[in-house]
């Protein structure tokens, strides 16, 4: 879960989570909403595929990323448990 905070840290990866919210996007998608480097885009995009927040799908020469709910429904149950005691 440790990956997971530290890639939510980021300020860039969660607009980027909030654009996967509505729908997958490519690579090139997710670039044209940011005023960054190509180069900075994909760091963040790795960030984010590497905690397992994001996958990626490609086809030919292009990646669709979306997001894994799996996580997220693990992230919740997580902060579920600390606000809440088990009785």
């Amino acid at each position: 879960m440790k990956g997971v905070w530290e890639a939510l840290s980021d300020a860039t990866r969660r607009k980027i989570l909030t654009l996967l919210r509505d729908r997958p996007y490519t690579a090139g998608e997710i670039a044209e909403n940011f005023t960054l480097t190509g180069a900075t885009v994909s760091h963040h995009l790795s960030v984010l595929k590497e905690s397992g927040l994001i996958v990626g799908e490609k086809k030919a020469q292009t990646i669709t990323y979306s997001l894994n709910t799996t996580v997220f429904q693990e992230l919740l149950k997580s902060v579920a448990g600390f606000l809440y005691k088990g009785e």
